[in-house]
C-alpha cells in the first residue's frame, strides 16, 4: 500500500513540475514519517523514497538508529518540526537537514555544535509569513538581519528557506504565501545571505500549488503513510479540542 502511496504522490510531482515547467527531479520529496515505526520507513525507502522527515529529535532518535543499516544505500534525515535549543546537539549529529530554524540563538547553537562534532549543519530557516501565534519561525522583519548574522558562519551552512502557511482545505489559499516565500528566497540569494536556493513548502493537499511557486522539497506523510493515529486527541486533555489544535500547531505538527 506505502509503495502505491509514493507512486501516486511521485505522479502528482510529475504532473505538477511539468505543469510549471519544471523538471520532476528538481523537487525532493520528504516523506513525513513522524509518529511511525521504522517499517513503515523501510516500506517507503524500498519504494524508491530516500528523504525522510521527522517532527522531534526524541521520537526520530531510536528510529533512525534502528535504520541505520539503511544509511549507507542513501537515506537522508530531515527535521522539520521544531528544534528545542536543549536539543540542537542531538540534531547536528543526527539529521542532514534541519527545515525549522526560527531563531538567530538557535542557528548559532546548532552551529556551535556542529562545529563542536566536525560537522556543519545544513539547515533552512522557517519563516512565520502570516504572524501566527500557533506557529513558528522568523517574522519577515527579522530574516534578513538573522540572515546577515549568519553570514560565513562557521559549522552551519543555510541552504534556503521554509514556511507552514496558514492552514486550509483549499490549497490555493497558500498561494501567496509560497510566492512571498520565493521572494524573499531570491532577495537573500542576490545578496549573498545564502548558501543554496532550497525552498521547503508544500505538503498533503497543497504540494501541487508549492511546485508551482518553486518548492524544491515538500514535505508529504498523509498521502504516503496514511492518517496519524497521533494526530487524535491524546489522553484526558482531549476533549480540549481547540485549545490541543493551536498547541500541536505550535510543535510544528501541522498535517502533512
Amino acid at each position: 500500500m506505502i509503495a502505491d502511496r509514493v507512486a501516486a504522490v511521485r505522479e502528482r510531482i510529475a504532473r505538477a513540475a511539468e505543469r510549471a515547467a519544471r523538471p520532476p527531479e528538481s523537487i525532493t520529496l520528504v516523506a513525513v514519517s513522524k509518529t511511525f515505526p521504522a517499517d513503515a520507513v523501510r516500506a517507503a525507502f524500498a519504494a524508491g523514497v530516500r528523504d525522510f522527515g521527522e517532527n522531534r529529535v526524541q521520537e526520530a532518535e531510536p528510529k533512525i538508529e534502528s535504520l541505520s543499516d539503511l544509511g549507507p544505500r542513501g537515506l537522508r534525515w530531515h527535521l522539520v518540526g521544531h528544534l528545542q535549543s536543549n536539543k540542537a546537539r542531538r540534531a547536528a549529529a543526527l539529521f542532514d537537514t534541519v527545515h525549522s530554524l526560527d531563531s538567530l540563538e538557535l542557528a548559532q547553537r546548532l552551529a556551535r555544535a556542529a562545529r563542536e562534532s566536525g560537522r556543519v549543519a545544513r539547515a533552512l530557516v522557517q519563516v512565520d509569513l502570516a504572524g501566527e501565534q500557533t506557529k513558528f519561525g522568523l517574522p519577515e522583519p527579522s530574516l534578513m538581519p538573522a540572515l546577515e548574522a549568519l553570514r560565513g558562519s562557521a559549522g552551519i551552512r543555510v541552504d534556503g528557506l521554509m514556511l507552514l502557511p496558514p492552514w486550509s482545505d483549499e490549497p490555493e489559499r497558500a498561494r501567496p504565501y509560497f510566492r512571498r516565500l520565493r521572494a524573499l528566497l531570491e532577495q537573500a540569494a542576490a545578496a549573498g545571505l545564502v548558501a543554496g536556493r532550497e525552498l521547503s513548502m508544500g505538503m498533503s493537499h497543497d504540494f501541487e500549488v508549492a511546485i508551482a511557486e518553486g518548492a524544491t522539497l515538500v514535505r508529504v506523510g498523509t498521502a504516503i503513510f496514511g492518517v496519524r493515529e497521533a494526530a487524535a486527541w491524546p489522553g484526558p486533555r482531549a476533549p480540549a479540542a481547540a485549545r490541543g489544535s493551536a498547541q500541536r500547531r505550535k510543535e510544528g505538527a501541522d498535517p502533512c
